[in-house]
């Protein structure tokens, strides 16, 4: 990793292979159905067929399950670099890590070998299931229940906003087993697809991130061994929030990716548009805007780095931090694809080119893993603790 005692982070040279890998993967293999996949919103098949036979769409996990091993910065630079063209397709990779992580930091042996080499070998992928309707930025008011029968554990209950749902064979799904508790009487389970009384609802209709299925998931007795639990009873919020210190960064290094997208897209179109006889990238108005998105961007990035490695590391400070890399690179997100729109005119606000998919797809970074009003509370009582 690079790390050194100051919790600094260095970039590898194998980083920077990663970096190059995945971009010509993306701008060959995804980039040419990012549109399509929006307009019409389906999932992008041929990015996770690509992201797959390249080893890219689970890097995170250990090699003892058959995974690659990665580190988490290059598991964030995966994800940045397809969100820099599709989204869409970046949730492939960091959608199988928010999956896995509750069970790569919780769950028993048995269950590690159950799930996690199916996901490294990219013959299934997971999903996450914390959010309810009533239970969203407040997760511990959820409302699905999980009680033991026999060798068996019985949910009952609904998830909903749940990413890749339909797609995924796998699910990490919290439920209350001690209602009396509180967040302390939260459970943590994998669930399959072919589980009896699981079923996946209808798509949502969404503004941006079409080429990813939203769906509720729906638990009616849903039975289960009694194996399947992740930790002890009662440690599922836990281990909830402890996944969310690791995988918010990724959706930082969504967030960095499709700004950079938008920047090198406003960049070229500058260069190439005239007006009043010259290039509009000359008019220094344009210029400082470019110069102000660069500038976001470059200091997101590395905010999202250090939280990566301070992941690898440990530290005390890793909620907050991870709490900084989501908030700071998901608002630079939104800030710079608007601006790339603005750059473009009038162009920029149709479909003829990619910016306007960017600018919607960039607002759900703002809200998913805990909204940026969220983030904010985490920082502050980090800091006033």
């Amino acid at each position: 990793m690079g790390n050194n005692a100051g919790g600094l982070y260095a970039l590898t040279e194998e980083h920077q292979a990663i970096r190059e890998a995945v971009r010509d993967i993306a701008e060959r293999e995804i980039a040419p159905w990012a549109a399509e996949c929006d307009a019409e919103s389906r999932y992008p098949i041929e990015a996770q067929k690509a992201l797959t036979a390249a080893g890219f769409h689970a890097t995170h996990i250990e090699e003892q399950y058959g995974g690659e091993g990665a580190d988490a910065i290059a598991t964030c630079i995966v994800i940045e670099e397809v969100a820099r063209v599709d989204v869409s397709a970046s949730l492939i990779p960091a959608v199988n890590k928010l999956g896995s992580v509750p069970v790569i930091l919780s769950a028993s042996e048995e269950l590690k070998q159950k799930v996690l080499p199916s996901i490294a070998a990219g013959d299934a992928m997971i999903s996450y299931g914390l959010s309810e309707r009533e239970a969203g930025s407040d997760a511990a008011a959820m409302k699905t229940r999980a009680r033991l029968e026999g060798d068996s554990w019985v949910l009952n209950g609904a998830k909903a906003w749940i990413t890749n749902a339909g797609i995924s064979e796998w699910y990490t799904v919290m439920a209350v087993t001690d209602p009396e508790k509180g967040a302390n009487g939260i459970s943590a389970f994998v669930v399959h697809r072919d589980d009896p009384g699981f079923e996946v609802g209808a798509k949502e209709r969404k503004m941006g991130i079409k080429g990813s299925p939203t769906c509720e998931l729906h638990f009616t007795d849903c039975t289960i061994p009694a194996d399947r639990i992740v930790g002890e009873p009662g440690t599922g919020f836990k281990t909830a929030l402890k996944t969310l210190d690791f995988t918010r960064p990724t959706i930082g290094a969504q967030a960095v990716g499709v700004a950079q997208g938008a920047l090198d897209a406003a960049i070229a179109y500058t260069k190439d548009r005239k007006q009043f006889g010259k290039s509009t990238s000359d008019f220094q108005g344009v210029q400082f805007m470019l110069a102000d998105m660069a500038m976001k961007i470059e200091a997101a990035r590395h905010l999202v780095y250090v939280a990566a490695a301070r992941g690898e590391t440990g530290g005390p400070d890793l909620t907050m931090v991870s709490a900084s890399s989501k908030a700071f690179a998901s608002d630079v997100a939104m800030q710079v694809t608007t601006d790339a729109v603005q750059l473009f005119g009038g162009a920029g606000y149709t479909q003829d080119f990619p910016v306007e998919r960017m600018m919607r797809d960039a607002k759900i970074t703002q809200i998913y893993e805990g909204t940026n009003q969220i983030q904010r509370m985490v920082i502050a009582r980090n800091l006033l603790r």
